[in-house]
């Protein structure tokens, strides 16, 4: 087993020697442990593991929402590690785009008012380009005055994806974008992130416990016991569930 993944001339981000550890004594939990790994521009990445197995919280880690204990983490050009909870709120708004299973919608706001949340707490105008391309690319046209309750999981979750996008971020982080959709609105979504990944450039990381899921991506990152164990290139679902059936997943 090795504790890191290849270093990538093309690096939008990455961790260096990431260890995450929480408690003390025999109570001591290692979440990450010595995690070296590196994500290309434009690539489209999936982390997979067991449960336990750190992936939600390297993530969470290279996202700037939570801190390490020890190593080094970077992002777009900027070491996360070195900065104040005040610099790495600036960095969370204008670099990092995210994606959570519950959407994380505002009730009270309309599809419209959410997807330009991002935008209007950072004091910017929206780009009229990217946002009509946005609209028009998920499919949201007709549902812009909209309020979450009166969309379906689907759409709920394009707009979160829009949302995500609207600020051009550096990286967009998905945390189990598929877990609360339907078989068919799991593909259009996850047919979406690769579209944007391939076409735009657009740097994804997306943590999930599906292979087929998995399938959609590049490159799927495999944690057990704060480790990477395997790194696999243009994976497949079959490939996915051979080396998770190797953790013992």
């Amino acid at each position: 087993m090795t504790t890191s993944a290849p270093v990538l001339a093309d690096q939008i981000a990455g961790a260096t020697d990431l260890t995450k550890t929480y408690g003390a004594g025999e109570a001591i939990v290692h979440a990450l442990a010595g995690v070296t790994v590196s994500f290309a521009r434009g690539s489209f990445a999936a982390i997979m593991g067991p449960s336990g197995s750190g992936k939600s919280t390297l993530m969470h880690c290279l996202a700037g929402l939570d801190r390490p204990t020890s190593g080094a983490v970077t992002l777009g050009g900027q070491t996360l590690t070195r900065l104040t909870d005040r610099q790495l709120t600036a960095v969370r708004r204008d670099q990092v785009g995210f994606v959570f299973q519950a959407f994380n919608l505002l009730p009270t706001l309309t599809a419209e008012q959410n997807i330009r949340l991002p935008l209007e707490l950072a004091g910017r105008r929206p780009d009229a380009a990217l946002l009509a391309e946005l609209i028009d690319s998920l499919g949201l046209g007709n549902r812009l005055t909209h309020l979450p309750s009166q969309l379906s999981g689907g759409q709920q979750q394009r707009v979160a994806i829009a949302r995500a996008l609207v600020t051009r971020p550096a990286v967009l982080f998905a945390d189990e974008p598929t877990g609360a959709l339907d078989s068919h609105s799991s593909h259009e979504l996850l047919n979406y992130l690769r579209y944007t990944s391939q076409a735009f450039g657009q740097t994804i990381v997306m943590v999930t416990h599906d292979p087929n899921a998995a399938a959609y991506a590049d490159r799927a990152l495999m944690l057990s016991d704060g480790t990477v164990v395997d790194d696999l290139v243009a994976p497949t679902a079959d490939t996915v569930l051979a080396a998770m059936k190797r953790l013992g997943a």
